[in-house]
C-alpha cells in the first residue's frame, strides 16, 4: 500500500477524478487529505511527489510510518492530553444511582481529579448481572459535567447507542468485548470525538491497531489505545496486565497509551501497585476505578477502591510521574 499527501489546491472531487475507479481512496487526518492506493503514487497527478511514502505492514494510519510523531488531542474544550503530563482519569465502574454518582464526583473533584469515568451501558459477559441505567445513567453523567466540570469518559455498548453516547460524552469508550464490533469502530470513526479504544482481552497489538485504523480511516483522529489486561494461563488474577506490550505499542503507532489497572488485575489490593507500575512508563492517562462503598458497587465491586485507598494512590502516583519526567494531573 502506497500513501501520499493530496495537493492542496485539489477539492476532493478533483481528485477523485483523476483517480482509476475503485483502486484508491482518500482520508482527511491531521490537517491534510491523504492518497492510499495498492498502486506506485509517484506519477499521479493529484499528489506531491516527495510525500510518497510505502506502509509495508497490515495496519497503516495508526502506525509510526504513517506519523512519525507522537499525536495528543484535545479531549474536552478544558482539558487536553499532552506530552509532558499524565491525566488520572477515575470514576465508579458504573452509573448506579444519584446519589452514588454525586458523591464519587464530589470526593473526586475535591481531589483536583479533572476526568471522570462511569459507565451509564454495562456491556456484561452475564446477562444476569446489572446492565447499566441506559439513558438515564447518561442523564446523570450530564448532571455530574454542569455540576462539577468534568470531562466524561462512557462507554458505548452497541453501534445503535453511539450517537446517544456521543451527546453526553466528552470521550467515547470502546470496551474490550466491542474492539471488534465494526459498527461501533465506524460508527465512532464518523464522530469527531474521542475514543478510547480498549484492547480485547485476547488481541494481539497488531489487531488492537488494525481496530485503530477503522476509526481512524472514517477521519477521527482522536483515538487513544488502552491497556487492560490479557487473558492467559494466570487464574489467581482477572487478567495480566501487558506492561511490555504497551511500551512496544508505542514504538508502533503515534497513538496515545492509557493504562487501565482495575481491570487488568480485577482485585482492589492489587491495584494499587499495578497503577503505579503504570505511572512508571509514563503513559498519556491512568484509568482507575473508585466507588464511595466498593461492597455495594453493583458492578466489578471486587476491584473497586474505596475513596481513603484513592487518595493515597493519587498522591503516589503523582509522585512516581514526577521521578519519570510527568505531571499527574
Amino acid at each position: 500500500m502506497f500513501i501520499a499527501k493530496i495537493k492542496d489546491n485539489l477539492s476532493a472531487d478533483e481528485a477523485q477524478a483523476a483517480l482509476p475507479e475503485g483502486r484508491s481512496q482518500s482520508v482527511e487526518l491531521y490537517g491534510r487529505r491523504w492518497l492510499f492506493s495498492p498502486d506506485p503514487l509517484e506519477t499521479y497527478p493529484v499528489v506531491e511527489p516527495a510525500t510518497v511514502k510505502s506502509l509495508d505492514q497490515d495496519f497503516k494510519l495508526s502506525s509510526r510510518k504513517f506519523k512519525p510523531e507522537d499525536t495528543y488531542f484535545d479531549l474536552s474544550p478544558q482539558l487536553a492530553l499532552s506530552p509532558d503530563k499524565t491525566l488520572m482519569v477515575a470514576g465508579p465502574c458504573a452509573v448506579e444511582s444519584y446519589d452514588q454518582i454525586m458523591r464519587s464526583a464530589e470526593f473526586l473533584a475535591g481531589l483536583g481529579i479533572r476526568a471522570f469515568r462511569a459507565g451509564a451501558f454495562k456491556p456484561r459477559t452475564t446477562p444476569w448481572k446489572f446492565q447499566g441505567l441506559g439513558e438515564e445513567g447518561l442523564r446523570l453523567l450530564d448532571e455530574v459535567r454542569r455540576q462539577f466540570g468534568f470531562t466524561i469518559f462512557t462507554e458505548v455498548r452497541s453501534g445503535g447507542h453511539v450517537a446517544a453516547v456521543a451527546e453526553v460524552a466528552d470521550v467515547i469508550q470502546i470496551g474490550a468485548k466491542a474492539m471488534y464490533d465494526h459498527d461501533i469502530l465506524r460508527g465512532c470513526g464518523d464522530l469527531r470525538k474521542p475514543i478510547l479504544l480498549k484492547r480485547g482481552f485476547g488481541s494481539t497489538l497488531k489487531e488492537l491497531l488494525l481496530a485503530a485504523d477503522f476509526i481512524l480511516q472514517g477521519g477521527n483522529e482522536r483515538v487513544a489505545l488502552c491497556f487492560r489486561g490479557t487473558r492467559d494461563f494466570e487464574s489467581e488474577t482477572r487478567f495480566s496486565m501487558d506492561i511490555g506490550g504497551a511500551v512496544r505499542c508505542r514504538e508502533m503507532s503515534h497513538l496515545p497509551i492509557v493504562i487501565d489497572p482495575s481491570h487488568a488485575v480485577g482485585i482492589a489490593s492489587l491495584v494499587p501497585q499495578l497503577a503505579l507500575a503504570g505511572a512508571a512508563i509514563g503513559p498519556a492517562a491512568l484509568l482507575v476505578e473508585v466507588h464511595p462503598n466498593p461492597a455495594e458497587a453493583k458492578s466489578d465491586a471486587a476491584q473497586a477502591l474505596s475513596h481513603e485507598v484513592f487518595e493515597k494512590l493519587y498522591r503516589q502516583c503523582q509522585a512516581v510521574a514526577q521521578a519519570v519526567g510527568k505531571e499527574l494531573y
